[in-house]
């Protein structure tokens, strides 16, 4: 098996990939890292998919509703340029997301392992069973296809 194919977000591979924008078209759970100071200052957050990401003090911890156990960490520059409060513990993704299939950097194997270098961690996935994310400030993310399917529309 190859090694993984590493991206991250000033690779100039990326200027080849044809993004499409999207729009989340739900509302999720928001929950602000404020550790007091005696506690451990990150917070380590396993995905679905084995990655470990990590939350630093003001960093936000969002989920899906149906799922508040499974979240995921946001720095707070992002989340302030890309997400709006609805309500005491809620959010909605304001922000356009571009989206390229992974597969579209493997040369259309989707067994191909891409590790992608977000801002929170390193997380390697399966080409195929992902997109390549990419938000406001430049970031990248790997997001899951299923997910696309569930939570996101093509932005006009």
């Amino acid at each position: 098996m190859s090694e993984p194919l590493v991206i991250t977000s000033d690779d100039p591979i990326l200027e080849s990939l044809n993004f499409k924008p999207y729009r989340s078209k739900v509302e999720r759970r928001v929950i602000p890292f404020l550790p007091e100071p005696g506690d451990p200052q990150t917070l380590e957050v396993k995905t679905r998919w084995g990655a470990v990401l990590t939350a630093k003090p003001g960093y936000f911890l969002i989920s899906e509703v149906d799922t508040p156990n499974d979240y995921w960490p946001i720095d707070p520059h992002i989340f302030e340029a890309s997400y709006k409060i609805t309500r005491p513990g809620y959010c909605i993704k304001s922000a356009v997301t571009l989206l390229a299939p992974l597969t579209d950097l493997t040369g259309g194997d989707p067994d191909r392992l891409v590790t992608v270098v977000s801002l929170e961690g390193a997380e390697t996935v399966r080409a195929g069973d992902f997109y390549l994310a990419k938000g406001v400030k430049g970031e990248i993310w790997p997001y899951p296809k299923k997910k696309v399917e569930a939570v996101m529309t093509p932005a006009e």
